[in-house]
């Protein structure tokens, strides 16, 4: 049986050093690295071996799958438990188990011989120094820490410069284009969609600057126009459902521009009054599209026990709301991405009567060393409403892998993990 690994995930691989820190462009091929290193460490005798991912769902959507599939491919698999998520291997006894970092504390007194830490940016930097490293500081276990980068402020930043001055650690970093699954004209595509930064951390790995202005490609000459709601166009809004206030930003969208032309703020409210409000101003002769935060679908902003999105569409809108949410730091590239690409065209205008608005995308903020938009001063309600239209209308998206390098090959007769280099593991 033979597991193939692109060169990159070759050399992370073979390091000897305890702790490995990778931090990479997205589709570099990380899923796949983490399972071959579990099945590398489950070859040795009663193993415990976890990987960590921010939340339990994610663990389970992301890996547990594949992981299983893997397995059964390489007839490794004695017991499975579905509820804990946790596989024994045949002949070894070593046990891989997936966890979610939700609640750390429940994490505690466990030895682990191999950490696995999953998009780690994304995990409370907590787990590690209060839990996770104690657990593996008593089988004197090894760690791989990856995902994308977060910005200088993150604590991963800390993690990777660790692998640079001390001997027991070793950092690696790699673009999309390196990890060999998307294609160099996939690549540069994208980079035509969305913007400078947003390229640089997503598909080169790069650690930004998250100081100050959230919304950084917002111009507040070349963004802004004089432009009036023209009642011949269907129009487009985002909506927002915090009561105070319920938020809305009206568009029209002309070929691959969004002009945002009027708000609605109410205060107080709930989602019938701003389905009434929304009547009142834009009558019912032209269309209208809602996209709405995807939690409308068990949301309850108003009386009687209907779900905001069973209010919306009985209010007779057309209702495009996605099943989940995109994380913010998506939502918030993604509006950067349309206010300038890379190219530095801009695709996204706000009329100058905007007011909110454009005092929103001026204004906000990120937290101080964080990458977590700050919602002290209340500018993240429109906001949030402008991210979930642009999340829908123009999703980023990654379309097509080349080939397939990661990819394991069984031949009868051999047992082991070998790798592109001959190493075998027995």
């Amino acid at each position: 049986m033979k597991i193939t690994l692109t060169k990159p995930q070759h050399l992370i691989s073979s390091s000897n050093k305890r702790f490995r820190v990778l931090v990479s462009g997205r589709r570099f091929g990380k899923t796949y690295l983490c399972i071959t290193e579990m099945m590398k460490y489950a070859t040795k005798v009663k193993k415990n071996i976890w990987y960590v991912a921010p939340t339990f769902k994610m663990a389970r959507e992301i890996v547990w799958v594949k992981l299983k599939n893997m397995l059964s491919e390489f007839k490794w698999i004695d017991t499975i438990n579905e509820t804990n998520l946790s596989i024994t291997i045949r002949k070894t006894g070593s046990t891989i188990t997936l966890k979610g970092c939700e609640n750390y504390d429940s994490l505690r007194g466990v030895g682990i011989d191999f950490l696995i830490l999953d998009e780690f940016a994304d995990i409370d930097e907590k787990a590690w120094t209060e839990v996770l490293r104690a657990s593996v500081s008593d089988t004197i276990g090894d760690v791989l820490m990856c995902g994308s980068p977060k910005g200088f402020g993150n604590w991963s930043y800390r993690m990777y410069l660790k692998g640079k001055e001390d001997g027991e650690w070793d950092s690696f970093q790699y673009t999309t284009l390196e990890g060999g699954m998307v294609s160099k004209e996939e690549i540069e595509q994208a980079k035509q969609d969305i913007d400078i930064r947003t390229f640089r951390q997503e598909f080169e790995g790069t650690f930004e600057n998250y100081a100050g202005q959230v919304y950084y490609n917002f111009h507040p000459v070349e963004s802004v126009v004089e432009q009036h709601l023209d009642f011949t166009r269907p129009l487009h809004i985002g909506l927002d459902f915090n009561v105070d206030p319920m938020s809305a930003c009206v568009s029209h969208i002309v070929r691959d521009k969004i002009i945002f032309v009027d708000e609605i703020v109410i205060y107080g409210s709930n989602t019938d009054e701003m389905c009434q409000e929304i009547r009142d101003r834009y009558g019912s002769k032209i269309p209208i599209y809602i996209y709405p935060d995807p939690a409308c679908r068990q949301r309850k902003t108003s009386a009687g026990g209907k779900t905001d999105l069973s209010i919306l569409q009985n209010a007779g809108f057309n209702v495009k709301a996605k099943l989940k949410h995109s994380a913010i730091r998506d939502r918030v590239n993604n509006v950067n991405s349309r206010l300038k690409d890379s190219n530095g065209q801009r695709h996204i205008f706000v009329s100058n009567s905007c007011k909110t608005i454009l005092k929103g995308l001026q204004r906000q903020v990120y937290k101080e060393n964080t990458n977590i938009p700050d919602k002290e001063e209340g500018f993240d309600h429109m906001c949030d409403a402008i991210g979930y239209l642009v999340d829908y209308v123009k999703p980023l998206t990654i379309k097509s892998p080349i080939g397939s390098p990661q990819r394991w090959n069984i031949k009868e007769g051999t047992r082991g993990i070998h790798k592109r280099s001959g190493t075998r593991y027995s």
